[in-house]
């Protein structure tokens, strides 16, 4: 195989981008790591076809169960979920999204949809890349494993059930060890799975670091498990590629600044052609064929400036899946802390999302209700909703609850 056909795999590494190369799917070599964040400041990238694993921090992942085993439907599926979630990729800025199947029964099958941020300036590379998938996917797991490492100087961590991924999330912990706030967040993405009725029990646990100093005392405390400890592996290809293509945003800016410069170069001959209009008179204005054309131009290049600002309203609507406060297991991580402790207090159901809340749960006490109540319209992280909760009924087993809330509309918006 010549080295024209060689394989140059763009990988997010510790402190920055890494670039792999290999003639096989399993056959990578370290060829440079750099500490460059933006891939569009990356240089002598080697000949090949180019890949790109996209970092933890730009996709979202949501595991789900679905009552069907034809994967026709997957799509659709996961889909109406990440609406009923708030996530609406923009249509217009590629394929941003993919689905992975994690395991499958009888007219049952656990699924992750992976929904991908559409890349800004300077996170593309300078060569465009032949194909795209995520970080996790490169590095195979076996059984109920948890996999953390560090990306870009923040811990990362991913979940895996018989080897396919489950589950994979950034967190904003960039400590030099795993400390219990990452712990207290792989918790909460088991818990948030167990309740979407995808129970996962992990018997492993990985850590991938270079450093020679790394504690990992909370990781093995939380789940009480050993932490097998070594340096991340080299990746492998993904098979199948995912499915994931972003728009070149790059040709698209490029694309608009060709026409802004030919409205620019429009509208400069249409003024010179008026200077002498007004020199020779309107007779010569009327028989000047080419500046009438000009003109034509100049009305059919308008709507480009209508079609560019509806572009840009499309993309800001992924702002809650960009947002990480907006995450569901944020928000539930910051409502489970209102729970008044060994108050007997539970959820039963938790419906969340960026903008609306539902939680339907019981106490055996009236006071925890109560003082749950009044926790969430006091917390300062929950500040922006706001919060409806009456008055709780007695049950057999206590007090139910059914509270919700919802974000108030902004004076002269929607």
């Amino acid at each position: 195989m010549s080295k024209t056909n060689e394989n140059v795999l763009l990988v997010p590494g510790e402190s920055g981008w890494e670039i792999w190369t290999g003639q096989g799917p399993t056959e990578f070599i370290l060829h440079r790591a750099t500490t460059t964040e933006r891939a569009g400041d990356l240089t002598d990238i080697p000949n090949g076809d180019l890949l790109l694993l996209f970092p933890v921090k730009a996709i979202t992942a949501v595991p789900m169960r679905v009552a069907s085993e034809d994967d026709a439907l997957f799509p659709d599926l996961a889909a109406l979920h990440a609406e009923r979630l708030g996530l609406r990729p923009d249509p217009m800025a590629g394929q941003l999204t993919d689905i992975f199947v994690i395991a499958r029964e009888a007219e049952n099958s656990a699924i992750v949809s992976i929904l991908l941020r559409a890349p800004g300036e300077g996170e593309m590379p300078p060569r465009g890349p032949k194909g795209f998938d995520i970080s996790p996917r490169a590095y195979p797991l076996t059984g109920e494993t948890i996999a953390v490492w560090k990306e870009f100087g923040r811990w990362v961590f991913a979940l895996s059930h018989q080897g396919n991924l489950v589950y994979c999330q950034a967190t904003s912990v960039d400590t030099g060890s795993p400390n219990d706030n990452l712990a207290r967040e792989i918790r909460l993405a088991l818990m948030q799975l167990s309740m979407q009725g995808l129970d996962l029990t992990p018997t492993r646990i990985i850590l991938w670091t270079r450093a020679e100093e790394v504690s990992p005392a909370s990781l093995s405390a939380a789940f009480r498990l050993p932490v097998e400890i070594s340096p991340r592996p080299a990746p492998a290809l993904p098979s199948p590629l995912s499915k994931l293509l972003p728009a070149d945003i790059r040709a698209a800016r490029r694309e608009a600044l060709k026409r802004q410069n030919i409205m620019i170069g429009i509208a400069a001959v249409a003024l010179f052609y008026l200077g002498l209009i007004s020199w020779f008179g309107y007779g010569l204005w009327k028989d000047n064929k080419e500046t009438n054309n000009l003109l034509k131009q100049a009305a059919a290049a308008a709507p480009d400036s209508e079609a560019y600002a509806t572009h840009i309203s499309r993309w800001d609507e992924l702002a809650n899946a960009i947002d990480l406060a907006n995450s569901p297991v944020d928000i539930l991580s910051r409502i489970a802390s209102c729970i008044p402790p060994n108050s007997g207090l539970r959820l039963r159901t938790a419906d969340i999302s960026a903008t609306e809340i539902k939680l339907m749960g019981e106490a055996p006490q009236l006071e925890a209700v109560n003082g749950f109540s009044l926790k969430l319209s006091k917390n300062t992280d929950l500040s922006q909703f706001d919060w409806q909760t009456p008055e709780p009924n007695q049950s057999t087993r206590g007090w139910e609850f059914v509270f919700s809330a919802d974000i108030p509309a902004v004076e002269g918006q929607p």
